[in-house]
This record gives structure tokens, sequence and C-alpha cells, in this order.
């Protein structure tokens, strides 16, 4: 047990290896969590929690966590969230503080959430673009997909953030009001169509394997009210900790390799002590663009 906050926290197996090509352990999991929370529970707060776990390291067992775990602390905030019409709104975790953040970094979580608050789940708050390549494609190419989408969303009067999937894309994140979840999906599906058009031999918005090779995949779907995106800084469960973390619109601009863009647990502290939190204008209400 340790004390967070006057919480009581259970953590376990601290020494287990969880990356064993970089040696990283439960421990700095753990550990990166907790120091990057300044960060990292803003985007978190009022929004339900998907977990995907990897107990083990990402080589072993990796599941997703929807409902609240058995064993949840009492002061760990849950909330109701809909689901489709036929079934009964589940129940899940939603992280408001450090406790509840070490709480859930002991399960050995990648932190996903969906684009709306669980105080108003009709209304999207949130529009994401997650730019997914195929192979041969690679992220150097999504810069370039990236870019353009900055433009064509800046010509709707919203400002779009970029940050690293933590894996091999991009996303693009935007602050907005005024509709609902499937009026944010069929925009950004417009939108998608418009890259595919302007751009035919580098994009796909048709989420069909066979169409994705050598191309990004602008994936619009995740703006539905049931989806839900990787959080900012959370790490993933890859063959290193990769983080999935925000970048300056300039680095977007230079990307020359795929390396330039991977950024480990260890990166981030100093990243964040030059940039403070590059999303942050996602955080002002008063920055969300409405609709068109």
């Amino acid at each position: 047990m340790t004390e967070v906050e006057g919480r009581r926290v259970a953590l376990s197996n601290l020494e287990k290896v969880l990356y064993p090509e970089t040696g990283f352990t439960k421990a700095e999991l753990v550990h990166y969590y907790a120091t990057s929370a300044d960060v990292l529970l803003p985007h978190l707060r009022d929004r339900a929690v998907s977990f995907l776990r990897y107990p083990d390291g990402p080589e072993g067992q990796v599941f997703f966590t929807k409902n609240v775990p058995p064993g949840t602390p009492e002061w760990v905030t849950t909330a109701e969230v809909p689901r489709s019409s036929a079934d009964s709104p589940a129940r899940m975790v939603v992280v408001q503080d450090l406790p509840s953040l070490v709480w859930a970094a002991n399960l050995v979580t990648e932190f996903h959430t969906h684009q709306w608050l669980v105080r108003d789940p009709d209304e999207a708050d949130r529009l994401v673009f997650d730019l997914d390549p195929g192979a041969p494609a690679h992220i150097v190419h999504c810069c370039e997909v990236a870019l353009w989408l900055r433009e064509r969303l800046a010509a709707d009067g919203i400002e779009a953030y970029p940050k690293t999937a933590g894996s091999k894309g991009l996303h693009l994140l935007a602050a907005v009001r005024g509709g609902s979840p499937e009026r944010a999906s069929e925009y950004a599906k417009a939108l998608a169509v418009e890259a595919e058009r302007a751009m035919p031999r580098l994009v796909v918005h048709r989420m069909t394997k066979s169409l994705r090779p050598g191309k990004v995949f602008v994936d619009w779907s995740q703006n539905a009210a049931r989806k839900t995106t990787a959080t900012p800084y959370t790490l993933r469960a890859r063959r290193v900790p990769l983080v999935s973390a925000p970048v300056t619109w300039e680095e977007v601009a230079e990307c020359g390799s795929p390396a330039q863009l991977e950024f480990l647990a260890d990166d981030i502290a100093p990243r964040v002590q030059r940039y403070g939190d590059l999303l942050a204008g996602l955080l002002d209400p008063g920055s969300a663009a409405a609709l068109p």
C-alpha cells in the first residue's frame, strides 16, 4: 500500500518488467503516470475511461476493460454511460484525481476516452481524426495529410492540435460545440472524403484493408458516441514504452523520418518542461468552435 493525497492505493508487482526490450518496469509505468498527472489528468477528467490492459506487458494478454473493474475502490468516481438503445447503460470509471490515476496505473493500462463529457453524452466537445498509415506509408505521410486537414479545418474556424498515436500514426484533435456525436461524425467523414479527393494517391477514407497499402486512412469514425481514442499522454502497449504525445505543428511540418515523432516515457517530462501542455487549448471552453 502507498498513500496518495490521503487515499490508500494498493500497488503490486512493481519489479515486473513490462517492456523487455528496454527493461521498463511496472514501477516506472506507475511513476510515469504519477509524474505526468498535471498534463494528463485534465484530459481524463469528466470523461468515461476504457482501459486497454496489458498486465504482463504488450507481448502478453491485451484486453479492453470498459465496465468498472472488480475491486475498484469506493472513492474512485464512476458514471453510467449510455450504450445502444437495446442495451442498459454501462458503468465506467472516471479518473478525476491523482489517487484514481495511480490506482488505474497499477492495473497497467492505456487510457482511452470518448469525445464527450459524462455530464452531456449527447454533445460532442471534441473532434478527432486518426491518421493511420498503411505500409509502406508511415507517419511522414500522415504529417502531409495532417497539414492539409489543419488548413481545411481552419477554413471552418476550427483549430486542430496534433499528437502522435504512440504507434505508427498521428491524431488530430479539436475542441468543438453545438453538435451531437452523429453530427461530428458526419462532418469528419465529409472532410475525410474531401481529403481523398484532394490527395487521391495518398488518402483513403474507407476502412477496407485492400484500399489502404501505401495510403493514409483518415479514420473519421472515432467521433461516434461509442468510440474511444487514446488519451493524450497515455502509454501504449507497444514493444517499447511509446507515448501518445502532443507535438508542435513545426515538428509535423519538418518531420522527415518516423523516428522524429517517436516519444518514449522518459521523453515526456523534458517536453512538458519546454512546451507545457501543447493541447491546453482543447481545455478552454471559450476556444471551442461551433460545428459547421
